[in-house]
């Protein structure tokens, strides 16, 4: 088990844990990552494909888990194996309660609305506008807002003040 301790500065950074632990297949993933090594067909024995690869992606993005290349044996191919990076928890941020409910709704809803949203950003974004403010103005969101739902959607990423669409192919 690591020893490190994940320091939130931004409450948008809570969007990943909260999806994580929300959701028990990712809990046991995450919990399985904190005692050992495992490539993602290890991991497999713990829950589906997808939901390994959705996990992953999940804790990639959130900076929860660590990788490298596994030694493989003569004759094979070598394999991304990952692990968790921290073992402990302290958040340091302060923001509004509206930020706050907004990153709360964004990480546990269902809400098909998102998807609308997401769908209409990533438009947005493959149109050239990437501007962080320029799309919360336009869907009348705050910037918190939008960054949460890049955390959360596997393929909308932050990339200084803009945002970017992430090619999904592997």
């Amino acid at each position: 088990m690591t020893g490190h301790i994940k320091i939130l500065n931004d409450p948008v950074d809570l969007v990943p844990l909260l999806i994580t632990f929300n959701n028990a297949g990712y809990k046991r993933i995450y919990e399985v990552l904190n005692k050992t090594w495992l490539t993602e067909e290890e991991l497999g024995t713990y829950a589906d494909a997808s939901t390994v690869a959705e996990c992953l992606s999940i804790l990639k993005k959130g900076n929860l888990i660590e990788e490298q290349w596994r030694m493989p044996k003569p004759g094979q191919k070598p394999t991304k194996e990952y692990r968790t990076t921290y073992s402990r928890f302290r958040a340091s941020f302060q923001c509004s309660m509206g930020d706050i409910g907004d990153l709360l709704h964004i990480a546990i809803s269902n809400d098909e609305g998102l998807r609308g949203i997401v769908d209409s950003i990533e438009q947005e974004i493959a149109a050239g506008t990437s501007s962080i403010g320029d799309i919360s103005r336009k869907y009348g969101v705050s910037p918190t807002f939008i960054k949460g739902l890049a955390k959360r959607i596997p393929s909308l990423d932050v990339k200084g003040q803009g945002m970017v669409l992430l090619d999904q192919s592997r």
